[in-house]
């Protein structure tokens, strides 16, 4: 959840802010002065701050000018001053975005919630097996030291089996729900040579199968648990 700092020295402009932005699920600090703000600053973890101009003890301008030597806070500053020439001050100061009072509170979340959007990593969806976290999306695995990638072919196969931990599928499951007929011809030998050659990309020892294990007369089993994140 992000956590939002708002610097306002008008009570009902700050109430008004902190309640929109608490309903839109984030952790909101009020200020009504650059003391109290500094303080909150320091004390807790801040993503995003919501800073005016004119404040009882200072200028928001200077005192985001001071914060942009040691962080890279995203600010959006809020002002009642319109002219040109106030916003190219807001912009040098380190301002991201600029609101000029009156504003809409819809206006305003928004813009947060649009820079939060386009600033948060990209989540990647994997599996977790053993040493080796695998990416759904992109036909690879890493096990924090090395990154290892598959054919589309032996992804296939490999999905099929971290669908389906410590259970046994026989070479003809797979073949129905792995492999595409007409794609490519395929037959139970050529389940053996896709499992050969992901063990050679997964096993420390591929003689002494850890992940892929070979149940005689049966078929194969992902012999690790898994977890989706």
């Amino acid at each position: 959840m992000s956590s939002i700092l708002i610097v306002e020295d008008e009570s009902s402009v700050n109430r008004a802010i902190e309640f929109t932005l608490s309903k839109e699920n984030y952790t909101v600090y009020q200020a009504y002065t650059l003391k109290e703000a500094n303080q909150i600053f320091v004390e807790h973890e801040i993503d995003m701050i919501l800073c005016d101009v004119n404040l009882p003890d200072g200028n928001g301008l200077e005192w985001i000018k001071q914060l942009r030597k040691h962080t890279n806070i995203p600010v959006i500053f809020l002002t009642a001053l319109d002219q040109e020439i106030d916003q190219v001050m807001g912009y040098k100061a380190g301002a991201d975005d600029y609101i000029t009072k009156p504003f809409s509170l819809s206006v305003l979340v928004l813009k947060v919630n649009a820079f939060f959007r386009r600033n948060s990593p990209e989540k990647k969806d994997y599996v977790e097996s053993g040493v080796w976290r695998f990416y759904l999306d992109e036909f690879c695995a890493d096990d924090g030291k090395t990154k290892v990638t598959f054919t589309k072919n032996e992804w296939k196969l490999l999905r099929i089996l971290l669908e389906h931990p410590k259970i046994i599928l026989s070479k003809g499951q797979i073949l129905q729900n792995a492999f595409d007929n007409g794609e490519e011809f395929f037959d139970e030998n050529m389940v053996a040579v896709y499992i050969r050659r992901l063990r050679e990309k997964l096993e420390k020892d591929p003689a002494d199968p850890q992940y892929i294990r070979n149940v005689r007369g049966l078929g194969y089993l992902w012999n690790q648990s898994c977890r989706k994140r």
